[in-house]
């Protein structure tokens, strides 16, 4: 076990299309939310594990499934933003390169502290949660659990750190904008275009370009 962060930070990642419509919603749905509403949206992620995480159960609150959460990494940088950097992956329907994706950051503390509040169940994993033999918790004293070494990794191709790298928080149902502190993008052009969606809204967390959160 490797000791968490003072403040840990959990990160959700979008195409830039996608940012109107979060902003206009107040914030971001759960695939399952998603799949029964009417609207365009711009998919990054494999759509065969979508419809998997979406039977899925999340195994630390009965009933529920892992496509009824609104997922998030421990850290920027994913693998799955990897997959999207080299765009060879035969599952991978997008091909638009990491350019467009943007990082949404929020606190993990808070998150859960609306959570509560609001009586939404929460959950972490300690690998991907689209795999059927992931573990989840659902106490913050387990987070001493997550590899919080291979999170910060850079190098993953060892199976372990890769597993641990992948590890998610996962929000029941819906996640509010106002709970976004930071967003960082790739390229001064997606920053320009996230400032513009965000013109009237109430919340606007500040925008920045950060080149080590890409590859």
């Amino acid at each position: 076990m490797t000791r968490p962060p003072a403040r840990p930070k959990i990160y959700h990642i979008t195409h830039i299309d996608n940012v109107p419509s979060i902003v206009a919603a107040d914030g971001l749905s759960s695939d399952s939310d998603m799949s029964h509403n009417a609207g365009s949206h711009t998919q990054i992620g494999m759509q065969g594990i979508k419809q998997r995480r979406l039977a899925l159960p999340v195994k630390c609150h009965n009933g529920d499934h892992v496509g009824e959460y609104v997922p998030f990494y421990f850290g920027p940088r994913s693998i799955m933003l990897y997959l999207i950097y080299k765009a060879n992956h035969p599952n991978l329907a997008y091909r638009g390169g990491q350019e467009p994706i943007v990082h949404l950051e929020a606190d993990l503390t808070k998150a859960i502290e609306w959570a509560m509040k609001h009586r939404r169940h929460w959950a972490f994993t300690l690998s991907n949660a689209g795999a059927a033999y992931t573990e989840f918790r659902k106490d913050v004293d387990q987070l001493s659990e997550v590899n919080w070494e291979a999170v910060r990794a850079v190098d993953f191709r060892d199976p372990e750190i890769s597993e641990g790298k992948q590890a998610e928080f996962l929000m029941q149902g819906f996640f509010p904008w106002s709970l976004v502190e930071r967003i960082g993008v790739h390229s001064t052009r997606i920053q320009s275009r996230v400032l513009r969606a965000m013109a009237g809204a109430s919340h606007r967390p500040p925008v920045e370009v950060i080149p080590d959160w890409y590859y």
